[in-house]
């Protein structure tokens, strides 16, 4: 009796961990509308691809087919890599990535772990714009503004809002890109960011009866901002997940103002 049940619990941790494989290893992709009055009809819609922790995973052709001809641009929200991931299979990443169109980056914690000189060089060889602080500007043919801004690494005191705020429009309709969550701390009604986009979490990545290291990702509806937390693409340290699958997701912006 006492070898049966040890053998049951052999096959039952087997097949746990082969569900837990399986799991993170999946492309899900998250559709998801947002409307906002402050943001300018003059754009009609905006649709952005977003991806964060991407870790050790590759990024299959047929993954970015499904999501091809649908974007306006692409952002990184950090963890593009981290240590011993070879930088070619980084560059294929970002390769598979670019063919929706522009891209965008920010600095995660474990991209710090790599040659980030190297990572940077990377980046900028195939035209990726790396949000270090700083911001970039859509403007429509009426003149009205859209700007994405990104802040670098949070956990290693990189971040500085001030800098990637400088230069930004008082009257444009503003994406906040960070890893981390955290960073709506900082913000105040003065930022006037309508939208917040981070990962950094992996949404607990495993979840026991429900209850991890981090909540599961999600949209938030905030006082001066609506945040948006990733369970992100890929894993940290295990290559498994439970309770918190893997996302990327297509965002559709558009006004509710009748």
């Amino acid at each position: 009796m006492f070898l049966f049940l040890v053998a049951l619990a052999l096959l039952f941790s087997g097949a746990l961990l082969i569900y837990m494989y399986k799991l993170a290893n999946q492309n899900n992709i998250l559709e998801q509308s947002l409307a906002f009055p402050d943001f300018p009809a003059s754009f009609g819609k905006v649709t952005i691809f977003f991806i964060s922790d991407i870790h050790k995973r590759t990024i299959s052709t047929d993954f970015i087919n499904r999501v091809n001809k649908k974007v306006d641009f692409v952002i990184i929200g950090g963890d593009l890599t981290e240590k011993n991931v070879p930088m070619e299979r980084v560059r294929e990443n970002i390769k598979q990535l670019k063919k929706l169109g522009l891209v965008f980056f920010v600095w995660g914690n474990n991209d710090y772990e790599v040659n980030f000189h190297e990572l940077d060089s990377l980046l900028l060889q195939h035209g990726v714009k790396i949000l270090d602080n700083s911001s970039y500007l859509f403007e429509s043919e009426t003149g009205d503004k859209l700007e994405v801004i990104g802040v670098d690494d949070l956990l290693q005191n990189r971040d500085r809002l001030d800098i990637a705020f400088e230069n930004t429009s008082k009257i444009s309709f503003k994406i906040l890109v960070s890893h981390y969550p955290q960073i709506v701390e900082r913000l105040n009604d003065t930022h006037s960011v309508s939208l917040v986009l981070t990962g950094h979490t992996h949404g607990g990545q495993i979840r026991i009866f429900g209850f991890g290291p981090y909540e599961k990702g999600g949209i938030t509806h905030l006082s001066n901002t609506t945040l948006l937390v990733s369970n992100g693409y890929g894993t940290s340290i295990v290559p498994l997940r439970l309770g918190a699958a893997p996302e990327t997701h297509l965002i559709t912006i558009t006004t509710n103002n009748a």
